[in-house]
């Protein structure tokens, strides 16, 4: 590592150490400058010599390492490559002890960083408790009416509690405020009289519900606590928990009115007995305002504590580290647990337990007071997009290196300790500042970074270079031509060549000229930039590198960089969108294999061959049944006939051993498939490791039937050709029969019903006519 005084401090340069450890590599997209080239990659260098390059080779092959450029005969001097630069801006010496003037416990105060985007710079920064530094103490108190018994108590504490604080410093102040619950149902009784005494009709002293009272602004005057306290009254409200979130945010935002010094540890003490409302809990009482963190204290009160809702946790913690608050909260045993989980999600905060009735008030606050004091966290605030921080603390109690914070632990007054601070910048980005402080403490470093995207090469003003053939200025060995020429070293006049020539060789198989994102300059496409600053690029503009899949709102997941369109992920992640950390743990099987060789592991998740079914790609749901596709192998193998049986080993290798057997367990799953001469084989197939990899236990006999008898089948036939011919007959006869038998009988019914005469011939008539006259009348 280097080391270099600046400005009177020594500042810890670790970037290059760090540099060497790593695996130096270069990735190259879109190169055709030497700006190009350093924003590609932290490790990237430009090799300006006019001769490096041979004829037909791209501008990108003067991108490299700096050990691939000089292997490639680049001398050393003609390689541009932009270092880090840490200036220290404002530098004052800590100070040991507080002397009414603005103490300084963080060193440095500003410091400016010019990095190249992905190489890390580091430096250090130091850190000392002044010794006497004032303490802000504001004692929150909850004054429900299970309460009654610690406000006494606290009453009579004055004393102690001024004590308690001449013991940490000579300039300690203290303040109070109390606080019980919003005047709504279902958190208060409304009726008129409960509001006015809230509390059980036996207690005469009982004062009108209220949500947040602000008593006394910090005072360093113990007389006036001890009058302004002995004037508070206990009140009451309905359900348990409180309105404690509420007091805390306004005992927050209104720094003016509760007496906040600008130089001081500022704490507030919390006293309560039950749980708290929170965001959300306002909407039981219809009221849906959120808290909007401004202060609306009028009077003492808290004049909007039933129009706004409670704040959420989130919305406090960001106030009370915003203005350097430290809660400290005194809470009896049976809420411990609630505060304990709201401890961890509010930063530079205790936990005590009460006694019933707050008279370990006093010990308590002094042990959390020098558990906060003596554990140093820096941090950070309005980090700038893709900028990283990471801490490392030096000191006898300090914590791991962190990416958010830096911790030491039981720091001592006047005790120096040290963080070093490593900054990166992954992307190219204008001047911005982010601030670097102590949690709980007014001092901060202010850190102003810019990155170096542009390459200083001190080439000599020329516009008729001859390495540029006379039309062009030589720019980081490469040339910049002027008007009407174009081409890598401007030998090209775009009045020498034909338009449609050109075109067509920016055409990718007759598409579109520069696939519509760029233009077609002497015969090569020359890209256009996109919205975000970054160029196409690509033979023929065909690649960016902002549209690739996204995971979480981020491309590649934020581990990877997309590489035109395709994401390409760091070290130790997967997937499309880089969203998966390398891992086949998930996809191993019992026999230690990944996914049975059927299959990749992805994403720690097995990706099945066609067919293969996950977790583990074992069975194949849609695959040929292998008794049916092995059924030669299996004869030719055991039995030495079928249509393999002249090739076997070759067209067989899938069953790499076969066993005959003879006999199978009836546990076994077993095939069974007729062979060429229409035998029945027994087998059973275990398949490996991999797709067609099977191993077959085949069993010695076979079930063959026997041959039919031919002469007896064609014997058979005859005679029942013969007997069906016979029955045919008989069946024609008797038909024939039945039907003469029907009508001699109906012949011999008709005789038997005819009736004639004896002396009657039916075909005799008589010779006598009878005539009448009809007009004859008988007169």
């Amino acid at each position: 590592s280097l080391i270099c005084e600046v400005f009177g401090m020594e500042v810890k340069l670790e970037g290059l150490g760090s540099v060497k450890q790593q695996t130096v590599e270069c990735i190259k997209t879109g190169i055709n400058s030497c700006d190009d080239c350093i924003r590609s990659g932290p490790y990237c260098e430009w090799c300006k010599q006019l001769d490096y390059i041979k004829k037909g080779e791209q501008e990108a092959v003067r991108c490299d390492t700096r050990a691939q450029l000089i292997a490639r005969g680049c001398s050393e001097g003609e390689i541009v490559s932009p270092k880090n630069n840490e200036t220290v801006v404002k530098d004052n010496p800590l100070s040991v002890t507080f002397e009414q003037q603005e103490p300084v416990q963080l060193r440095p105060q500003e410091i400016k960083l010019k990095v190249r985007p992905g190489l890390p710079t580091t430096f250090s920064v130091s850190f000392r408790r002044v010794e006497g530094y004032p303490v802000d103490l504001y004692y929150l108190m909850d004054l429900s009416y299970s309460m009654a018994d610690d406000l006494q108590n606290v009453k009579e504490l004055g004393q102690d509690l001024f004590a308690a604080l001449k013991g940490i410093t000579e300039h300690g102040q203290i303040g109070f405020g109390s606080f019980v619950d919003k005047t709504v149902l279902p958190f208060t009784n409304t009726n008129k009289e409960k509001l006015q005494k809230p509390c059980d009709n036996d207690e005469h002293q009982c004062q009108p519900a209220f949500g947040y009272r602000h008593v006394l602004s910090l005072t360093s005057k113990e007389a006036e606590f001890r009058t302004k306290v002995s004037q508070q009254y206990i009140s009451g409200n309905l359900d348990s928990p409180e309105g404690s979130l509420d007091a805390m945010m306004q005992a927050a935002v209104c720094g003016d009115k509760i007496g906040w010094r600008n130089s001081s540890t500022r704490l507030i003490v919390l006293t309560t007995d039950a749980g708290f409302h929170m965001a959300g809990d306002g909407k039981l009482a219809s009221i849906l305002e959120p808290n909007d963190e401004q202060c609306h204290l009028e009077n003492q009160l808290y004049v909007k504590s039933n129009e706004m809702d409670y704040p959420s946790v989130g919305q406090l913690a960001t106030q009370l580290e915003r203005n350097n608050i430290q809660p400290i909260f005194a809470v009896t045993k049976e809420v411990e647990r609630v505060y304990t989980q709201l401890k961890k999600m509010i930063p530079k905060s205790e936990v005590g337990v009460l006694s019933a009735d707050s008279r370990n008030v006093v010990d308590l606050i002094e042990s959390a007071y020098r558990r906060l004091s003596s554990k140093v966290t820096l941090t950070h605030d309005n980090l700038p997009e893709n900028v990283r921080v990471t801490y490392k603390p030096i000191c006898k109690h300090g914590g791991p290196a962190g990416d958010t914070e830096g911790v030491c632990d039981n720091v001592a007054v006047r005790e120096e300790i040290y963080f070093n601070v490593t900054v990166t910048a992954d992307e190219c980005m204008k001047e911005t500042a982010f601030i670097i402080r102590p949690r709980g403490i007014k001092d901060t470093l202010k850190v102003t970074i810019s990155t170096i995207c542009e390459c200083q090469c001190n080439d000599p003003v020329d516009n008729s270079h001859p390495y540029c053939n006379g039309t062009g200025q030589v720019i980081c060995g490469t040339c910049r031509c002027n008007p009407g020429f174009v081409g890598q070293t401007c030998g090209c006049s775009i009045g020498d060549r034909d338009e449609r020539a050109l075109k067509a060789s920016c055409q990718r198989d007759g598409g579109t000229i520069c696939e519509g994102r760029g233009d077609c300059v002497c015969g090569r496409c020359v890209c256009h930039a996109m919205p975000g600053g970054a160029n196409y690029y690509g033979e023929y503009c065909e690649c960016d590198d902002e549209h690739c899949e996204k995971y979480q709102n981020q491309l590649c997941g934020g581990n990877g960089k997309c590489r035109c369109g395709e994401c390409k992920c760091n070290a130790g992640y997967e997937g499309s969108a880089c969203q998966c950390k390398k891992s086949d743990e998930q996809c191993r099987t019992d026999d230690n294999t990944v996914c049975f060789g059927r299959g990749v592991c992805k994403c720690n998740q097995c990706e099945c061959n066609d067919g293969y079914q996950p977790p583990y790609c074992e069975t194949c749901i849609g695959c040929p049944d292998s008794c049916q596709t092995k059924r030669k192998c299996i004869e030719c193998l055991g039995f030495g006939t079928g249509p393999f049986a002249k090739n076997c080993t070759e067209a067989c290798k899938s069953i790499f051993t076969h066993n005959m057997v003879s006999s199978f367990p009836q546990t076994k799953k077993t095939c069974q498939q007729k062979d060429s001469e229409g035998c029945w084989m027994r087998f059973k197939l275990e398949q490996q490791l991999g797709v067609d990899n099977y191993t077959a236990e085949i069993l010695e006999s076979r079930e063959c039937p026997e041959l039919p008898n031919i002469y007896a089948i064609i014997g058979g036939s005859i005679a029942g050709v013969a007997l069906i011919g016979l029955l045919i007959l008989l069946l024609i006869k008797g038909l024939i029969y039945m039907n003469d038998l029907k009508e001699f009988r109906k012949f011999e019914s008709e005789k038997k019903k005819s009736k004639w005469a004896e002396a009657d011939n039916p075909l005799f008539e008589k010779a006598t006519t009878t005539v009448t006259n009809p007009t004859f009348t008988g007169e």
